[in-house]
C-alpha cells in the first residue's frame, strides 16, 4: 500500500510526497491505521524505522480533522521525549509533515530561556513536544495546561526509564483526562517498560517489529580488540582513511568525550562533542553543523545522541563498548538510516571482554571480528601524528634519560 492510498488529509499527502516517502515501513504500516481508529498502542520497532512519521501522520490528520469543529482552545496532542534532541527532532517532523495543515506544533525544553517558549503557548498550541523537566516547570507556573489533551505520546519509553522518569511519567498521567488516546513508543522493551505500558493504556493493540537480528541488516558491524590506550591512534587512523564520510563516535562519559576531541585536535582533526554539560545553544549548533556536513566528527554519550536522526552518518564507532545491548543497538542504529547501507565498528579492550561477551549473548549471535596482526596493529600505532606521548618517543626519552645518568656516574 502507497501514502498516496491511505485516506488522510491532502495536506500530509503533500508533505509525504515532498519528502519522497512512496510506501510505509512496518512500523507505519501496523501502527497509523489503529493510531487512526482512535486505538491506544504500544509499538516497539528498532531505531531507524521511522517511528516518528508512524505517529505524527495519523496524529496530524485526526488533529486537522477536528480544527474545522467547534471545540476549546488548548494542547490536543502531548509527545513527551527523554532529550532535548530528540524532542527538536521530533517537532521538526511534526511541522515537515505539518506544513500544509493548520496544527500547530511547539517544543519545550530546558537549557533556554523560559519567556519565549511561555509567549508562543500563549498563542496557542495544538501538539506540544515537551522534555519532563521544563514541562513540569511550566506546569506549575499554570503556563502549561493539561486539561484538554486528548492524545499522549511517550517516545523512546525505554530510555526516558533509564533517565529515572517513571514517577514524572505517573505524576504526568494524574495531570491528564482519563479519557485519551495513549502510544507508546520504544526500540526496546523489557517487564519493566511492560509494567508501565499496560498500566498507562487500555487495551492496546501491540505492534512490534523485531526480526531475529535487532541490528538492522543493512548495517555492517563489525568489533576490533583495540587496548585502551590505543583506542586514540585507531580513531585517528579511522578517520583519517575517511575524511569526507560523517563519523559519529560514542564514549561513555562527558569527561572522556571531551578527552578524546583533546586527542584529535592534537592531531589536527576538527571534531566537537555533543554532552550534558554543554550549554543547550552549544549542543543544537554542534548538531545542526553535523546535520549540514560542516563538521564531519562528532563525539557523543548516549544521553545526548539517543534517538536523534542524523541524515548520511556513514560510520559510527563504539569508541568505548556501551553497558547494555539496547544501547548498542541504539549506537550502531545511528547509521543505515531507512534504506542506506551503515557501518559501525567497536574498539574491545582487554577490561571490556566481559561487556562484548554479554552484549553478544543478549544479541543472540556473536559481532563480527576484524581481526588485526601484531604487525597491522603497529603499524597504525607507528602511523599516528599525536607525539605527545607516543611510547616510542618515551622509550627513547626514558633511554636517553638512563645513559645521562650512566655518564653522570661515571664522572663522580
Amino acid at each position: 500500500m502507497k501514502f498516496d492510498e491511505y485516506r488522510i488529509d491532502e495536506g500530509i499527502k503533500i508533505s509525504i510526497a515532498k519528502l519522497d516517502y512512496k510506501k510505509p515501513t512496518d512500523i507505519q504500516f501496523k501502527s497509523i491505521p489503529a493510531i487512526l481508529k482512535g486505538e491506544d498502542v504500544l509499538a516497539i520497532a528498532q531505531t531507524g524505522t521511522g517511528k516518528t512519521a508512524a505517529f505524527a501522520i495519523p496524529i496530524l490528520h485526526v488533529l486537522q480533522e477536528r480544527k474545522s469543529a467547534i471545540r476549546p482552545d488548548g494542547i490536543k496532542c502531548l509527545v513527551m521525549a527523554p532529550t532535548h534532541e530528540l524532542a527538536l527532532q521530533i517537532e521538526s517532523v511534526f511541522n515537515t509533515l505539518g506544513k500544509h495543515t493548520k496544527v500547530n506544533c511547539f517544543c519545550v525544553h530546558g537549557g533556554v530561556d523560559q519567556a519565549p517558549q511561555i509567549k508562543q503557548l500563549e498563542k496557542g498550541v495544538d501538539v506540544l513536544i515537551a522534555t519532563p523537566g521544563r514541562m513540569f516547570d511550566l506546569v506549575s507556573q499554570g503556563a502549561i495546561r493539561l486539561n484538554r489533551v486528548e492524545i499522549l505520546v511517550l517516545d523512546e519509553a525505554d530510555h526516558m526509564l533509564d533517565l529515572g522518569f517513571i514517577h514524572d511519567i505517573r505524576q504526568l498521567t494524574s495531570n491528564l483526562p482519563k479519557k485519551r488516546q495513549t502510544l507508546f513508543f520504544s526500540a526496546t522493551i523489557n517487564d519493566k517498560i511492560k509494567k508501565l505500558a499496560y498500566s498507562l493504556v487500555t487495551n492496546a493493540i501491540r505492534i512490534q517489529i523485531s526480526p531475529k537480528n535487532p541490528v538492522a541488516k543493512n548495517i555492517d558491524h563489525g568489533v576490533a580488540k583495540v587496548e585502551m590506550d590505543d583506542k586514540r591512534f585507531f580513531l585517528e587512523n579511522l578517520i583519517n582513511g575517511n575524511s569526507e564520510k560523517k563519523i559519529l563516535v560514542f564514549v561513555r562519559t562527558k569527561v572522556r568525550a571531551e578527552r578524546v576531541k583533546k586527542a584529535l585536535e592534537r592531531v589536527d582533526i576538527d571534531a566537537d562533542t555533543i554532552h550534558s554539560d554543554r550549554l543547550q545553544e552549544e549542543r543544537e549548533d554542534v548538531m545542526n553543523k553535523f546535520r549540514k556536513g560542516t563538521l564531519k566528527v562528532l563525539i557523543a554519550t548516549d544521553v545526548s545522541a539517543r534517538g536523534i536522526d542524523i541524515p548520511d552518518v556513514e560510520y559510527v564507532v563504539n569508541y568505548d563498548l556501551p553497558e547494555t545491548t539496547e544501547n548498542y543497538v541504539h549506537r550502531v542504529g545511528r547509521t543505515g538510516r531507512g534504506n542506506q547501507k551503515g557501518l559501525a565498528i567497536s574498539f574491545c579492550s582487554t577490561e571490556e571482554k566481559e561487556t562484548l561477551a554479554e552484549i553478544e549473548e543478549n544479541l543472540g549471535k556473536p559481532i563480527g571480528r576484524i581481526e588485526l596482526s601484531k604487525d597491522d596493529y603497529q603499524t597504525i600505532l607507528d602511523l599516528t601524528e599525536d607525539k605527545s606521548d607516543d611510547w616510542k618517543s618515551l622509550m627513547k626519552e626514558a633511554e636517553a634519560g638512563k645513559k645521562n645518568r650512566r655518564k653522570k656516574k661515571s664522572r663522580r
